[in-house]
């Protein structure tokens, strides 16, 4: 299997795409996820056989902000460390409280296992395109430490103004109205930094949905050692309501806070294709919305849990699935047409497109690959080709143009660096 592309000696075909403000080609829009206004297509750099340091800009303002936004990683990363260490403070304290150390121990093990099915899931919505794992690791951590203690310290002040007759009417304006909207609030706060911080990463509704799911899979995880614990330590029959209790949280529900907040980063995953900070804000203050109905709607089960859940719940599981695959398939069609651009240009030839942007495609390209001891080399060549394809959305979505052409120009020059070394 040939990596370089091949033209004859007058060159690669002519780019059939214009510049800004031309009539936009059919093709530019595959689907409804990457929608490009014509007034902000242009056709993608071209290679024409010129050397590629050529296409680097020298220092400027662009390579000044691209490492500003490194920067931004950077000190995401450091703070969203500090600030989940800090909060276990607060947060191992009140989960020892409450259920005691066997308790805790006990908990902390059983939620292992619905956490492993969330991050599984995580792991196959991510599989596309995968996300940093630093990235992945503040959302876990934001969500089981950060967004608990959050939680923690706001929910007094929240109950402080209201007066209730008993405490049943206590635990019900609890559990309805000040838990999805304190917890909610509280996990997509670190949904919010990501998109302000590293929008690099966070620049599409199925990155949205992975932070999201990860961010909930760890609060979930957190608030799962409570109840497990709780129900070995409160319990004159332990064995009995533990098991009840992880039936109910850890197989009938493990997804529940995932989808919850899964539809806030949807939102905030679209707003990151079109708009800035404001956007940004918006999204967030809009995509709480439907989080925190879903969660009320979910704590209102009572008697009628098992009819609601069958009627209701789980045909909101299997709508969001849906949802899932249409993004993904979406997604992967994006990235084809995108990289047939750069195809058009004379970065890529057509075959090499087919092995880049579709399943089998990788498959073939990474078994071909290991046949000759470059798999690692095959992986990163087919992140780096689907990286690029983003970064030309990105630009196609009219917004930091010039930033993210000099994230281009740099990227096609590791493509060809790639490409030689799978190649040689």
């Amino acid at each position: 299997m040939s990596m370089h592309p091949r033209y004859p000696a007058s060159g690669p075909p002519e780019d059939p795409f214009r510049g800004a403000g031309a009539p936009l080609p059919r093709e530019a829009n595959p689907s409804w996820m990457g929608h490009v206004d014509a007034a902000n297509y242009r056709s993608a750099p071209g290679h024409q056989g010129r050397p590629v340091d050529g296409l680097v800009p020298p220092q400027g303002p662009t390579v000044r902000a691209g490492r500003a936004r490194s920067g931004s990683l950077v000190a995401l990363t450091i703070g969203g460390s500090t600030l989940a260490f800090l909060s276990l403070f607060l947060v191992v304290p009140f989960l020892l409280s409450n259920t005691g150390t066997a308790g805790f121990l006990i908990g902390f093990l059983a939620s292992l296992v619905p956490l492993s099915v969330v991050l599984l899931a995580v792991y196959l919505i991510d599989k596309w395109e995968p996300e940093p794992k630093r990235l992945l690791f503040f959302a876990f951590t934001w969500g089981a430490a950060v967004s608990i203690a959050a939680t923690l310290l706001i929910q007094p002040f929240f109950v402080l103004g209201f007066r209730f007759s008993d405490e049943a009417d206590l635990q019900t304006f609890m559990a309805t109205v000040q838990a999805p909207i304190v917890e909610e609030f509280a996990k997509s706060l670190g949904l919010l930094l990501l998109l302000l911080l590293a929008r690099r990463h966070f620049d599409g509704p199925v990155d949205g949905v992975v932070f999201a799911f990860t961010i909930a899979g760890g609060f979930a995880f957190t608030e799962n050692i409570l109840y497990f614990g709780r129900a070995i330590a409160e319990s004159a029959d332990p064995a009995g309501d533990f098991a009840q209790v992880f039936f109910l949280r850890g197989v009938m529900s493990p997804f529940a806070h995932a989808i919850f907040t899964g539809t806030t980063g949807l939102i905030m995953g679209f707003a990151a294709r079109r708009g800035g900070t404001g956007a940004a804000v918006a999204a967030f203050i809009l995509g709480l919305l439907p989080a925190m109905f879903l969660h009320n709607r979910w704590n209102s089960m009572g008697q009628g849990f098992l009819l609601d859940y069958i009627v209701v719940q789980v045909p909101i599981f299997v709508l969001a699935v849906g949802g899932i695959i249409i993004l993904r398939v979406a997604e992967k069609r994006l990235t084809r047409q995108r990289l047939l651009e750069y195809s058009a240009a004379g970065w890529f030839t057509p075959a090499e497109v087919e092995l880049l942007a579709t399943l089998g495609g990788r498959r073939t390209a990474l078994n071909w690959a290991g046949s000759y001891g470059r798999k690692r080399q095959m992986k990163e060549f087919v992140r780096a080709a689907t990286q690029l394809a983003n970064t030309r959305q990105r630009i196609l979505s009219g917004r930091d143009v010039q930033l993210h052409q000099a994230e281009e120009r740099q990227q096609l020059q590791r493509i060809l660096a790639l490409r030689a070394a799978v190649a040689h």
